[in-house]
């Protein structure tokens, strides 16, 4: 039996930036990007994936968090590997996937200084890898749309595979305070930044996310948290860092 008007469920209302959280900034980044898949950040420069389809090409590029104009970037092409990642920065290293442009394909996680750029170390994975969290003592690998998650030792033994408990297609991770924070999509214009405890993956918080005034979803690619403050770089070149400000712990 069909219930009352009066009792039927209310729908949750529309989101048009972020569950609480604030837009406090839009920035334009001054340089060529192309099919754009990550992003990080520390105090002095601003880092972006991107993959040039057309010459299957994959790029990290390295912008001034001051001037917000490209500085440099170097191609992580590795063979028939073209499709870089969700990538994070840890301590001294950049630690960027760079996998098939298809699921169930191949990948490398390829370690970079972050001062020079050079690459320290290559691990191959047996599958497409699209995002990547690093701990303390480990790398948590999420392949196409982070359907499952790999743990590594960062030698490159697998410690496990697991299945995600979420269905939010995961685009790129971060490691913060102790738990694995997954931001993606959860339809063509509505998306998701979601906090898991780490190593359960017990979901503990979970904010929506609407579209842009381009109509992408702000969880469509990058995205990175740092404290607080929550970046998100949902277009591909000419593309906009959306800086947003978590309003509740």
């Amino acid at each position: 039996m069909a219930l009352p008007m009066s009792a039927q469920p209310a729908k949750p209302a529309a989101i048009t930036g972020v569950e609480d959280a604030r837009l406090v900034e839009t920035i334009p980044l001054d340089g060529t990007l192309y099919h754009v898949q990550g992003v990080d950040l520390d105090r002095d420069h601003i880092w972006v994936t991107s993959v040039d389809q057309k010459d299957s090409r994959a790029y990290l590029h390295q912008f001034s968090r001051k001037t917000h104009k490209l500085e440099r970037r170097v191609d992580l092409t590795d063979g028939p590997r073209f499709h870089p990642g969700g990538f994070s920065i840890y301590k001294n290293s950049i630690w960027v996937p760079v996998a098939e442009y298809k699921r169930d394909s191949s990948a490398v996680l390829i370690e970079l200084d972050k001062n020079t750029l050079a690459v320290k170390r290559r691990i191959p994975v047996s599958d497409h890898i699209g995002c990547v969290a690093v701990t303390k003592d480990s790398l948590i690998a999420g392949n196409w749309d982070s359907r499952q998650f790999y743990v590594l030792d960062k030698k490159g033994k697998q410690i496990r595979k697991f299945d995600n408990p979420s269905s939010t297609s995961y685009q790129d991770i971060k490691f913060v305070d102790g738990d694995l924070v997954g931001s993606g999509n959860t339809s063509k214009t509505t998306g998701a930044i979601e906090w898991l405890m780490w190593p359960s993956m017990k979901l503990v918080r979970r904010l929506r996310a609407g579209a842009t005034d381009k109509g992408q979803p702000y969880t469509n690619e990058g995205m990175a948290l740092k404290g607080k403050d929550l970046y998100l770089l949902p277009e591909n070149g000419p593309s906009r860092l959306f800086h947003f400000v978590l309003v509740t712990p």
